[in-house]
């Protein structure tokens, strides 16, 4: 007797995909945004106006907290596993990966803006749009939040461009044809696909293509005054660091010349991202981010104040204190200024706090905290770099960096030390008609 099984209808929207083929699109997305990551630090020391060198490395901070969900995610979709390799989507993060190489800071923001991440952004509506509020539902926080960010990432991407390549024919029509190459590679490739395949093909050779190499001589914005040495006590023992007003001055130009930690940490980051693996890019992200927050308060409280860019010191002689040397040295540097100046902090919010200088304490009690993180990261990232180097030790790279910043600040001629002065002795005598 023939009888026909039935069961309960089992077609449904919800059902597209698997735990495993969502896991492998989140992966492709994880690998992309490191490229992000691992590209936009690179580039900060090669990058001139101030509010850009310190606005990009929100972005990258964001960028690395969504690819550290990702991951996250990825491991609870595949748990027990760990894994985490390119595989089949190797042509197309290798287009990302390529971006880094892009002929100038004006056309890597261009590509960036115009191909990279409007291309991620989409891709993260088609998956929201199609995978399962149910048993995806974990997903959906983060991925949303990733493509509300994304919108508003081009948006600002694309005026900072726009200002980069303002004025130079030569190097706008130059952006323009690395970004048509970058599209039109991305297009062979069909996008960022939602599809579990991706065509396995040659991309063709990238116009105006330009190996990448960190700018040893950082990026300098113009409308400040653009010096080495930034405060005349650096050069000259015989000018005090100050009490009163010469302290809240002193203080706010320290924090508005970290911007040579944003570019050291961008640096460490494109430098190492390889060699120390995930976590370290997370941590060094987060690095950046926050000395370009402490540049952005020292600016603003000297604007509050009353100050014009033209007026205030813009200097780079640590940065230029490990220029040619191994990269490990520039992490070095931030370690030894962090531990450096550490403890100094709390005196110096004590001192705001008799002055009734509430944003100057405010400012400084974050940044103790900050940089508290910043000496961990350090002292650990840099012990796991000399597992591999055991010929160096943390004590003698330290000691290393503060021979090179020595070094520099010997360079000094007498002519620069007048001046430095000079400049500072306006700057507080303006202040004392300001206060």
């Amino acid at each position: 007797m023939n009888t026909t099984t039935k069961y309960l209808p089992g077609q449904h929207p919800r059902a597209q995909w698997m735990r495993m083929d969502a896991a492998g699109l989140l992966k492709r997305f994880f690998f992309l945004e490191r490229a992000l990551v691992v590209a936009q630090s690179g580039w900060l020391a090669g990058i001139a106006p101030v509010h850009i060198k310190t606005g990009l490395p929100e972005l990258a901070w964001q960028d690395a907290e969504t690819a550290d969900d990702l991951r996250e995610r990825i491991f609870e979709l595949r748990f027990p596993s760990r894994l985490m390799e390119v595989d089949k989507d190797a042509v197309l993060v290798n287009l990302y990966q390529a971006a880094i190489h892009a002929p100038s800071a004006g056309a890597f923001l261009l590509g960036v803006q115009r191909v990279l991440k409007p291309a991620l952004r989409n891709a993260y509506r088609e998956y929201l749009a199609n995978t399962d509020a149910i048993a995806d539902g974990p997903t959906l926080r983060f991925i949303r939040l990733a493509e509300r960010e994304k919108t508003e990432q081009i948006e600002k991407l694309g005026v900072w461009a726009a200002e980069l390549l303002e004025g130079d024919a030569a190097m706008a029509g130059q952006a323009e044809r690395w970004v048509a190459g970058l599209q039109a590679a991305l297009d062979i490739l069909g996008g960022v696909s939602l599809e579990p395949q991706i065509p396995q093909v040659a991309l063709p050779e990238l116009p105006e293509y330009k190996p990448f190499a960190l700018a040893q001589d950082p990026a300098r914005d113009e409308r400040f005054n653009r010096v080495r040495f930034y405060w005349p006590d650096i050069v000259d023992p015989n000018f005090a660091y100050g009490e009163g007003i010469n302290l809240q001055m002193r203080s706010a130009i320290s924090h508005f010349n970290e911007v040579w930690a944003v570019e050291t940490a961008g640096a460490i980051l494109q430098a190492f991202a390889d060699e120390l693996g995930w976590d370290f890019i997370h941590d060094a992200a987060h690095w950046a981010y926050d000395e370009a927050r402490h540049t952005q308060m020292g600016l603003n409280r000297l604007t509050h104040w009353g100050f014009d860019p033209a007026e205030l010191p813009l200097g780079d002689y640590i940065y230029q204190s490990a220029r040619g040397e191994d990269p490990i040295y520039r992490l070095g540097m931030l370690f030894f200024f962090e531990t450096k100046n550490i403890g100094h902090k709390n005196v110096r919010i004590k001192a705001f706090t008799e002055y009734n200088d509430e944003v100057s304490r405010h400012d400084m009690d974050y940044d103790w905290a900050d940089e508290t993180i910043h000496a961990s990261y350090g002292a650990h990232w840099l012990g796991e770099l000399l597992k591999n180097r055991p010929e160096k030790e943390v004590d003698k790279v330290r000691a290393y960096c503060g021979e090179l910043v020595a070094k520099t600040v010997a360079t000094c001629t007498d002519e620069e030390r007048a001046q430095i002065r000079s400049m500072a002795e306006r700057l507080l005598a303006k202040a004392s008609s300001l206060a």
